[in-house]
């Protein structure tokens, strides 16, 4: 139970968090579409419509006495497409009341006003949609001009547009006197698709948004499977090489041995001699590297894999562990006896050894 309830509150976090960012792109949208607005006023029965580009100049594009007619709409359409719509009803759908509160209650104007909308307007509070003005009046007292209309003329008149082809995305109200100021006279929000109507768009939002990170989520997942099985493969596939190698050595290894090479026949005997050879030239560089200054070759002698040195040196059985440790002799060892030189100072020695071929071939013994 207690695992239901925690997986229960993840949901219901997720959900959270998703609409909350549904209501941020709804937002921001909203708000790069009114940088280009279309007004929609209602003046004695007609619609003029304005449009404003993002620096906020109007001009006045069509106009036309009660409705709009097809041909009419359908341009006012065209030309509405990813502008932000908004419709200024007229003054005689209009009703005002005035408030007076303390100006200490300025930050509560809103509840204020929504509190008292069932006494000021002429139906339930219900199907009442407003907007206020704060006028400043003394400094002890704020007049407050609530501006309302009823719901069933907001839904008329959103239909009317939507009939015509037009989407609308806010309702506004301005205030009937002439002599405002330009503050008061800037149009109030009685209805906005944001705040009052935000279900559909939301839903739509919502679900866009979480099938979104759905999607993302699951080529993330089918990516990392992916990987995880490619590295997988690669990797068994470079085990499976790496013993095929150790078996492949091996056998040539086993198939190299004195008696086997014997047995091939005299081309392939003649590759494999040449290729267990020794070279003469490795010899010669090995030699050269471990012998010291003072010793001097008089004879080299090569014989298969074994090589005989004579000379003469300083100090001879010091020859032996520089030449073992060459690293291409091996069983270096002294073949004859060594003897003082003529000089007296140097002696001569018979070293022989065993040269270490580029393949190494397996003792008949290995098993």
């Amino acid at each position: 139970m207690s695992d239901r309830m925690q997986a229960d509150a993840i949901i219901g976090v997720l959900k959270r968090w998703i609409e909350v960012l549904a209501k941020l792109v709804l937002a921001w949208r909203e708000h790069r579409r009114s940088q280009r607005t279309l007004m929609i006023s209602e003046d004695n029965g007609a619609l003029v419509v304005r449009q404003s580009g993002p620096d906020g100049a109007s001009r006045n594009v069509e106009r036309k006495p009660k409705v709009l007619s097809t041909a009419t709409a359908k341009r006012v359409a065209r030309s509405a497409r990813g502008r932000f719509v908004i419709l200024a009803l007229s003054a005689d759908k209009i009703v005002t009341r005035h408030l007076n509160v303390p100006a200490q209650a300025r930050e509560y104007l809103a509840g204020i006003v929504r509190n008292q909308i069932e006494r000021l307007s002429p139906w339930p509070a219900g199907d009442v949609m407003h907007g206020f003005f704060v006028n400043e009046g003394d400094s002890a007292s704020l007049d407050i001009q609530v501006l309302m209309t009823s719901r069933a003329t907001i839904d008329g008149a959103r239909a009317t547009l939507t009939a015509a082809g037009l989407q609308v995305d806010r309702i506004v109200a301005r205030r009937p006197d002439p002599d405002a100021t330009p503050k008061a006279s800037e149009p109030i929000t009685l209805w906005s698709r944001m705040t009052d109507a935000p279900q559909e768009d939301l839903t739509t939002a919502t679900r866009l948004i979480g099938a979104g990170i759905a999607a993302s989520v699951a080529w993330a997942v089918i990516l990392s499977i992916f990987t995880l099985t490619m590295a997988s493969s690669i990797r068994r596939e470079n085990e499976e090489l790496a013993a095929r190698a150790k078996t492949l050595q091996r056998q040539l290894q086993a198939g190299r041995t004195p008696a086997s090479m014997a047995s091939l026949p005299a081309p392939q005997r003649a590759w494999l001699s040449k290729e267990t050879a020794a070279s003469s030239v490795i010899v010669l560089e090995a030699l050269s590297r471990a012998l010291p200054d003072t010793a001097h070759l008089a004879e080299i002698k090569l014989d298969g894999t074994t090589l005989r040195i004579i000379g003469n040196a300083d100090d001879a059985p010091a020859l032996l562990a520089p030449l073992e440790q060459a690293g291409h002799l091996s069983n270096v060892h002294f073949f004859a006896p060594t003897t003082r030189g003529p000089d007296g100072r140097q002696f001569r020695f018979h070293i022989e050894a065993r040269i270490e071929p580029h393949i190494k071939i397996a003792d008949e013994a290995a098993p």
